[in-house]
């Protein structure tokens, strides 16, 4: 018999659990040391919730979850914001934490608080381990993380089970259950709603996108020729110089979104998942057609004309082989409004601004590299301007939306697809929260860029405090220069304040090897003209 730490590790490795991310406490050195001994790195981090973004960003890039770990209390209370990251944006992955023995889980003690209580409410799954159970509990676990719709589950580990002897298990013979066929009458009503429409709306949403649904999703507004909007984390789904592409919903200049949006008389939601963005948040007064593996989460204001659930590649199999017209939408409108939007996209600025800047980036970085990004004023503005020609190219958190994501997630995607160009892009504020990690980026000699885009303020916040007619004071960062070094935590700094030296700086930073930081002063203020108060 081997112990529990052994049978821990030797089942993930079963599991095709690749990635561990975190910071040890005591009672994790011997699932360490079995994780040395079979092959399985345990990346030490700066921060547990850059442990739960890094587990998070190598679900989307490889479809099988990674583990991370925190260790009693802070520790746990750290990770638990990498992990509600992954409950809210739909990534599978295994959250380790060490808990108290059974003896003391209840006892008033050092650190100790309810781990089960902490995960429960972020998780799909929580549960605490035993010897007897514990590679049946593993299998059990990473089958209810990949179900549909994936998330996290928590396994938490009593600060005795180490070392404890554990038997083997047969491994489980389920796999995770797809999602069932739609029901037929609710097709047939969603197919007839869609073909009396004239100007129907496709919402394409982060399931579809999930599911590798482009080809399909292309198909039907083809059929239809009608009108595709997406969510902020469907980008990449479908190319953003096909004819029927609207743009983003949400994010930048959505005020002309609304303009096309209000034209339709039917939105047609494929794979939408509201944990991005409500229905009621920005539809018009027109049916909607729900076509997704979950029912549609709306309120009495929706005029919900037929809500499908199942099977989503089946469902747009269906109404790709149902007879429909083709609707009434002027393609030509259609084409001058994306030339309107992409125009209104780029406002002149009183230096180097954030829309310049990213086109630079986009210029430079090849089109299979891969672009996190973090949350802020700049996130709304990469939503609708930065071209993304693949699902995986541009990683964001929309559900979750935490400030400091872009970095840890750089260095995932660094660690995952180590042949391909990676750049995180963060604001100023974002950057603080994480800059630590860029020892663990030159301790594992990852080839990332990390472009900051310091204008000083918490911009986002300053231009919501313009709507309210609140003083911006309360949002500056800091005065003078930001990072106002040459190296950060031992990495290069290339500063560039207009778009030759942003160019030259960013042309360096890829040729070099290991992390490099770029640090563009960027003007701020274009962000009150490029995020629009409301769809309405």
């Amino acid at each position: 018999m081997t112990t529990a730490a052994e049978r821990f590790v030797e089942r993930l490795l079963e599991h095709d659990v690749r990635y561990a991310f975190g910071i040890p406490g005591g009672p994790w050195i011997p699932y360490m040391e079995a994780m040395r001994r079979r092959g399985l790195p345990f990346t030490v981090v700066a921060n547990e919730a850059s442990a739960g973004f890094m587990a998070d960003v190598c679900y989307r890039l490889t479809g099988r979850p990674a583990l991370c770990h925190g260790t009693f209390g802070p520790g746990a209370t750290n990770l638990a914001t990498g992990v509600g990251c992954a409950y809210l944006d739909r990534s599978a992955l295994i959250a380790a934490t060490t808990e108290p023995t059974e003896a003391m889980r209840r006892r008033v003690m050092q650190m100790n608080i309810d781990h089960q209580a902490l995960f429960a409410p972020i998780t799909k799954q929580t549960v605490r381990a035993d010897a007897a159970t514990i590679e049946t509990l593993i299998d059990r676990t990473v089958l209810t993380a990949c179900a549909e719709v994936p998330g996290p589950v928590h396994i938490g580990l009593p600060s005795d089970l180490a070392d404890q002897k554990a038997a083997s298990a047969p491994p489980l013979s389920e796999t995770p259950v797809a999602p069932a066929l739609a029901n037929p009458d609710r097709l047939a009503a969603a197919a007839e709603k869609i073909a009396q429409a004239q100007r129907p709306l496709m919402a394409i949403g982060l399931t579809a996108l999930r599911l590798s649904l482009g080809t399909q999703v292309l198909r039907l507004a083809e059929k239809l020729q009608a009108p595709l909007v997406l969510s902020p984390m469907a980008k990449g789904l479908v190319p953003e110089d096909h004819p029927l592409y609207t743009g983003i919903l949400f994010h930048a200049r959505s005020d002309l979104m609304a303009e096309v949006i209000r034209e339709s008389d039917l939105v047609v939601g494929i794979g939408y998942d509201p944990v991005e963005f409500n229905y009621e948040s920005w539809l018009p007064d027109v049916p909607l057609v729900h076509l997704d593996t979950r029912p549609a989460d709306v309120d009495a204001s929706v005029n919900l004309a037929a809500d499908v659930v199942g099977d989503l590649a089946a469902t747009l199999g269906y109404l790709g082989a149902t007879q429909l017209a083709v609707t009434g939408w002027d393609l030509e409108r259609l084409a001058a409004h994306r030339r309107r939007l992409y125009e209104a996209l780029r406002p002149g600025s009183a230096g180097l601004g954030p829309s310049e800047t990213l086109d630079i980036l986009r210029d430079i970085l090849p089109a299979e590299g891969i672009m996190t990004c973090d949350v802020g004023a700049h996130t709304h503005l990469i939503g609708q301007l930065w071209p993304t020609p693949a699902p995986g190219r541009q990683i964001m958190t929309n559900g979750w939306s935490s400030m400091g994501f872009a970095v840890p997630a750089a260095l995932a995607a660094a660690v995952c697809r180590p042949e391909v160009p990676v750049v995180g892009v963060t604001g100023d504020g974002g950057f603080t929260m994480m800059a630590g990690e860029l020892i663990t980026a030159r301790r594992l000699a990852l080839d990332c860029v990390i472009l900051v885009l310091a204008d000083q303020m918490l911009s986002l916040i300053e231009v919501k405090q313009g709507w309210k007619q609140c003083d911006p004071e309360t949002s500056v960062l800091y005065s003078g220069g930001f990072i106002d070094a040459e190296r950060i935590f031992g990495v290069p700094v290339l500063s560039a304040d207009n778009p030759d030296t942003l160019r030259r700086a960013l042309k360096t930073a890829f040729q070099t090897p290991g992390p490099v930081v770029v640090e563009a002063v960027v003007d701020g203020a274009v962000y009150h003209e490029l995020i629009a108060r409301s769809y309405r």
